[in-house]
């Protein structure tokens, strides 16, 4: 799908920055079609055996029932459950407060908005089993692609040891970003931080 878009587009080669299970896309697309990738920067994300994270296992077996989407809906009815420690926003932010009902209609109505856009859903969530990022490793030892890592370190999903693992295992690696305190969700509360280290991946 995303070459599809990129030769609609006319656009020949991508800067990756990728979050959350968009890092598994990320490092898919890297290693499928390197030449398509001028660089990545990965935030808190999915790696090598951290795929899905254990604590989905809960979503994914109510994606697989067809059923994930309703907890998505309890967010949009709900707004105190979605700050929560139990809904998404206490769980990925480190203020709550900044998962706005702004934030929470702009990220999740479209994923409810029809029956469609719901099968839809559960079926994406779903596919992330089997894990596809351990077939990888090796082609990841072989990436040409500059690489940055930028992490939360307090998110019990993606815990630093996989940003070392990256650092260790990517020869083009350029390091990583402590961000102290930052969760799943630290690139909405500081995105200028995130510019700042996108800005200097690509001038280097």
């Amino acid at each position: 799908m995303l070459v599809a878009l990129l030769d609609a587009l006319s656009v020949a080669m991508v800067d990756l920055v990728a979050n959350d299970s968009g890092g598994t896309v990320a490092q898919l697309f890297a290693v499928q079609h390197p030449s398509r990738v001028r660089t990545m920067l990965l935030t808190n994300c999915d790696v090598h055996q951290n795929s899905p994270p254990v604590q989905m296992k809960n979503s994914l077996a109510a994606a697989r029932a067809g059923t994930y989407h309703q907890k998505i809906v309890r967010h949009l009815q709900d707004r105190g459950y979605a700050r929560s420690a139990a809904g998404i926003g206490g769980s990925a932010y480190v203020d709550p407060a900044h998962f706005s009902d702004e934030a929470i209609e702009y990220s999740f109505r479209p994923l409810v908005s029809s029956p469609l856009r719901q099968r839809q859903l559960n079926g994406h969530l779903a596919a992330f089993e089997p894990n596809p990022l351990v077939a990888i490793e090796a082609s990841l030892q072989r990436s040409t692609i500059p690489t940055r890592m930028v992490w939360g370190t307090a998110d019990p999903l993606f815990p630093g040891r996989w940003a070392e693992w990256l650092h260790q295992t990517l020869p083009a690696s350029r390091g990583i970003r402590w961000v102290e305190g930052g969760r799943l969700f630290w690139p909405e509360e500081q995105p200028v931080l995130l510019a700042d280290e996108a800005r200097a991946l690509w001038r280097a």
